[in-house]
C-alpha cells in the first residue's frame, strides 16, 4: 500500500538523521547523557552483566548505530515490525536521557525539553503502530491459533480412525 511506502520512511527519517548526527558528534552526545547514565548504572549496580559497556561514548555510538540500521530498515520496509520494536527500544532510554524537562530550572529549556520529550513520546506512538501493523495479514498470534486448532482437528480425526482400525 502507499501508505507504508510514504509513512515507514517520514518516521524512520528522524532517527538515521538523529543517528548520523550522534556519530558526528559523539563526545557531545555523551557527555550530556552522562550524569543520566551514572545514575541509572549507579540504581542498577549488580544487576547489569559486566559485558554491558559503561562508557558513554559507546552507549551513544551502539544507540547511533541501532538508530542507523533499525531506521534505514524500517525506510525499505525490510523487517519493520523488527525495527520499529528496535527503534522504540532505542527512543525510550534516549528521551529519558536527554529531554529531563522536569530537572530544568529555566522556563524556556524546561519548555524546549517539554516539546522534545512530547515530540518522542509521539513518535513513541507512531512505532507502536509500525510495530503491530501486519500490512493486512494475520498477525503471527492469529495463525499460531489456527494452526494449532487445525492440527487438533487432525490429531482427533486420526485418533478415531485408529480407534476405528482396532475395533474392526
Amino acid at each position: 500500500m502507499i501508505l507504508r511506502r510514504v509513512a515507514r520512511p517520514l518516521l524512520a527519517s528522524i532517527f538515521v538523521s538523529g543517528g548520523i548526527g550522534a556519530l558526528r558528534d559523539t563526545q557531545g552526545h555523551a557527555k550530556a547523557v552522562e550524569p543520566f547514565l551514572t545514575s541509572t548504572f549507579d540504581k542498577v549496580e549488580g544487576m547489569v552483566p559486566d559485558q554491558i559497556p559503561r562508557d558513554p561514548a559507546t552507549l551513544v555510538r551502539i544507540d547511533a548505530a541501532v538508530k542507523i540500521g533499525a531506521g534505514l530498515a524500517l525506510a525499505s520496509g525490510k523487517m519493520p515490525r523488527l525495527a520499529a520494536l528496535a527503534l522504540l527500544g532505542s527512543l525510550v532510554p534516549t528521551t529519558l536521557a536527554a529531554h529531563r524537562f522536569w530537572e530544568a530550572k529555566d522556563p524556556g529549556e524546561k519548555q524546549n525539553q517539554q516539546v522534545q520529550f512530547f515530540k518522542n513520546a509521539s513518535l513513541a506512538g507512531g512505532l507502536l503502530l509500525a510495530a503491530g501493523d501486519t500490512e493486512g495479514k494475520p498477525s503471527l498470534g492469529w495463525r499460531a491459533r489456527r494452526a494449532a486448532k487445525k492440527a487438533g482437528k487432525r490429531a482427533e480425526k486420526l485418533s478415531r480412525r485408529a480407534e476405528k482400525s482396532l475395533t474392526d
